[in-house]
């Protein structure tokens, strides 16, 4: 992944739909529909480039070679939603580092006693009735097991109160569900975890930056106004966490933007002609647009970030995995975890 600023590149990852505005002579409105009688105008103009901040991963997939040095045959992952595709990409991945992958993992009723088989390995689901029966087993068998969880936020708490009273360290990769329930269920239990809305490293770089920027700048932003959108494969039902982030630092920084405000893009043939996704990666991306705008619209800055595949929160997953097994191993005081923390820590692949 890439990071710099610059004028807009003109390649796939570069959105059809820009939100750019200049002064009152020189803009042209461009009214987009987002169904159910909801237009939008944003402003482009005729003239100015504004300063936009792109950061695009490749289309191809990076694979990363295992050397004896990379291998982690010590460390054991259970995947629980290793039927979804975000699942398969985290098993691939630490596959690839050498991790003990566990083959079992936890599934809906209707994909119970399904086998599913990623990387060679044939995996069996569990259903809801006998999972914390049959996560009690695999702990007693693999006490260095670290859980991740990429199922739905339907099932974030019920998941996150069932490791924590099995005592089994985990990952939490899926969004939604109640957040503050879910750190309170944590750390009430003592359990070990990493939770994160965002689980791409480069991404949550670009987090922690607007975090400093709206602590150490607050109100640089006052008066300015928002528009922001997100792309994410049609199946994706939540609004994304990373934005939600995102806003959060702007709002520190002086602007007035409610969540519901956010336009999510499910529309396959709006992510393609509209926002720029390439075709191919319908099935799993994450495009995100902020652009903000001075009072008197003279002035605009545009943050962007477009991420195709799954493979960047794949890497970032097992990494998190590497590291919370070092904090159980050390025994370290601090239990509850964040992406930007994993990053401080150096030890990244």
């Amino acid at each position: 992944m890439s990071s710099m600023l610059k004028a807009p590149p003109s390649n796939n990852f570069q959105p059809k739909l820009n939100f750019l505005s200049g002064g009152s002579r020189a803009r042209r409105q461009c009214n987009i529909s987002f169904g159910s009688g909801v237009n939008v105008a944003f402003s482009k103009p005729r003239t100015s480039v504004p300063l936009v901040l792109c950061m695009s991963t490749p289309t191809a997939t990076t694979q990363h070679q295992v050397t004896p040095m990379s291998k982690h045959n010590d460390v054991a992952i259970m995947v629980n939603g290793c039927t979804g595709k975000m699942g398969k990409a985290v098993i691939n991945a630490a596959d690839s580092a050498g991790l003990h992958i566990v083959p079992v993992s936890f599934g809906s009723a209707e994909e119970a006693e399904q086998t599913v088989e990623v990387c060679g390995k044939e995996i069996i689901v569990h259903g809801p009735s006998d999972k914390e029966s049959v996560l009690a087993s695999v702990f007693a068998e693999h006490p260095n097991m670290i859980v991740v969880d990429y199922t739905v936020p339907a099932a974030v708490n019920d998941n996150a109160e069932l490791y924590s009273k099995v005592g089994v360290p985990f990952v939490m990769g899926t969004t939604g569900g109640d957040r503050d329930i879910l750190y309170k269920t944590v750390e009430n239990s003592k359990v070990y975890a990493v939770i994160s809305p965002q689980m791409g490293k480069q991404v949550v770089a670009f987090l922690a930056a607007m975090e400093i920027m709206a602590e150490q700048f607050p109100e640089a932003f006052s008066g300015y106004s928002l528009q922001v959108l997100e792309s994410h494969q049609a199946g994706k039902l939540d609004t994304s966490g990373t934005a939600k982030a995102v806003i959060s630092c702007f709002q520190k920084l002086g602007v007035s933007f409610d969540m519901d405000q956010i336009q999510m893009i499910r529309d396959p043939k709006q992510q393609i002609e509209m926002v720029g996704v390439p075709e191919e990666h319908l099935p799993g991306h994450a495009f995100h647009m902020y652009h903000l705008t001075s009072p008197d619209q003279t002035v605009s800055f545009e943050f962007q970030h477009n991420v195709c595949g799954r493979s960047i929160y794949a890497e970032g997953t097992v990494d998190a995995v590497l590291f919370l097994s070092k904090k159980v191993q050390s025994k370290a005081d601090k239990r509850i975890y964040n992406m930007i923390e994993v990053l401080r820590e150096g030890n990244m692949r």
